[in-house]
């Protein structure tokens, strides 16, 4: 037993040492970072979306801002798609591809953000919420892994972690997650922190 946790801890920090590793990756890093931070100081809110434990992760991101992170300040504007009953109305009515694009169009504006997460990027409530940001004029950023699937052509910003499995890439999503609070934090309360 011990040997599994043993291995699957180093799988992980392989993971985490070939994305580190990669300038190209913390470029695209420190660009979702600038993002976030025009949107939000532009007025505008952030929508996330996901399936499965990625939906875990977008609800996670948008709670991280709109409760607070570390310490106390102001909410920021941010919302998970798919709440269950819009979920269950769309999903009845549309079919479950466009669970996300509906609920996108009706609330997004120009000069917010749209952030995707899938671990393969082929995710087709997500591409349907990525092309309906398209239309609205709404930049978005995708958190994807293995190939980056089709999401990666369609996103603004491509964060694609070097794993193959779900869980891996999950792993990263939330540390990506958390560096850009972080970051958008310390720009815009830089009173939150000392260092």
């Amino acid at each position: 037993m011990t040997n599994i946790w043993l291995n699957n801890f180093k799988e992980a920090q392989d993971t985490l040492d070939r994305f580190t590793s990669n300038p190209e990756l913390l470029k695209k890093c420190s660009l979702f970072s600038d993002l976030l931070i025009k949107t939000f100081k532009s007025g505008g809110n952030l929508f996330t979306c996901g399936n499965g434990g990625s939906h875990c992760d977008a609800m996670h991101f948008a709670e991280e801002l709109t409760g607070r992170y570390r310490k106390s300040r102001r909410p920021l504007g941010a919302l998970a798609l798919g709440d269950p009953s819009h979920t269950t109305c769309t999903s009845n009515d549309y079919g479950f591809d466009f669970v996300f694009s509906r609920q996108l169009e009706g609330l997004a504006r120009k000069g917010d953000l749209l952030v995707g997460l899938s671990t393969s990027g082929n995710s087709q409530n997500v591409i349907n919420a990525f092309k309906s940001a398209k239309a609205l004029g709404v930049p978005t950023v995708a958190l994807l892994g293995k190939t980056g699937g089709t999401l990666k052509d369609l996103a603004d910003i491509d964060i694609i972690v070097p794993a193959e499995t779900s869980d891996r890439v999950q792993e990263m999503h939330i540390k990506i997650i958390h560096n850009s609070i972080e970051v958008l934090e310390r720009e815009i309360f830089p009173e939150n922190y000392s260092v």
